[in-house]
Order: C-alpha cells, then sequence, then structure tokens
C-alpha cells in the first residue's frame, strides 16, 4: 500500500511539471479579438494577460460607446482565451493524474 502511495506522488509530481509547463505555452497562445464595429481591437494570452488593446480614436468622443465596446470586446476575448485555457489544463491533468476514485468526475 506504501509503495502504491508513493507511486501516486510520484506521478502527481509529474503531472505538476506537466501542468506548469502547458502555463508556460498557454502564455505563448495571442487571441485577438475586435468589437463588432471594428472600432476596438483586443489581443491577450491564453492565460488571460492582456498584451494590446487599440482603440479607433473616433471612439474618445462617445464615452458610453467606448465602455460598452471595450467591455464586450473584453469580455469575447475573455471567453475564448478561458476556453483554450481550460481545455489545455484538462487535457493534461486527465492524462497524467493518477486514477484516484472520483477524480473522473473533477475533470469532466
Amino acid at each position: 500500500m506504501f509503495g502504491e502511495l508513493m507511486g501516486m506522488m510520484g506521478k502527481l509530481k509529474e503531472a505538476q511539471k506537466k501542468v506548469k509547463a502547458t502555463k508556460e505555452h498557454l502564455s505563448t497562445i495571442e487571441i485577438t479579438e475586435r468589437s463588432d464595429s471594428s472600432d476596438i481591437s483586443v489581443t491577450l494570452t491564453a492565460n488571460r494577460e492582456i498584451r494590446e488593446i487599440s482603440i479607433d480614436e473616433q471612439l474618445f468622443y462617445d464615452k458610453s460607446k467606448l465602455e460598452t465596446e471595450l467591455k464586450n470586446t473584453l469580455n469575447k476575448a475573455l471567453k475564448k482565451a478561458g476556453e483554450i485555457h481550460d481545455r489545455e489544463l484538462k487535457a493534461v491533468a486527465k492524462e497524467n493524474i493518477p486514477n484516484i476514485p472520483g477524480m473522473d468526475a473533477f475533470l469532466k
């Protein structure tokens, strides 16, 4: 039993390394989203770190439109980034975490 526990601990440590490597890789994946009017462009990583925001000068004169378009564009980009982030980490976890009862429900 002790040997099995030690084996699982080793597998968990290996899984932690792979998760860390995956997170580093996610920092290299960029998502660019544009507003419906194309007046705003947002680029962020799959780790949900904003890299760039570009705003057409015309929006500076319409505060309400600027706020609405920026919020909507950021939300679309964050949603896409979150989907990629979750999918990649789930795949690594499912592939590398030892068979622990109940863990399948967590990874779905």
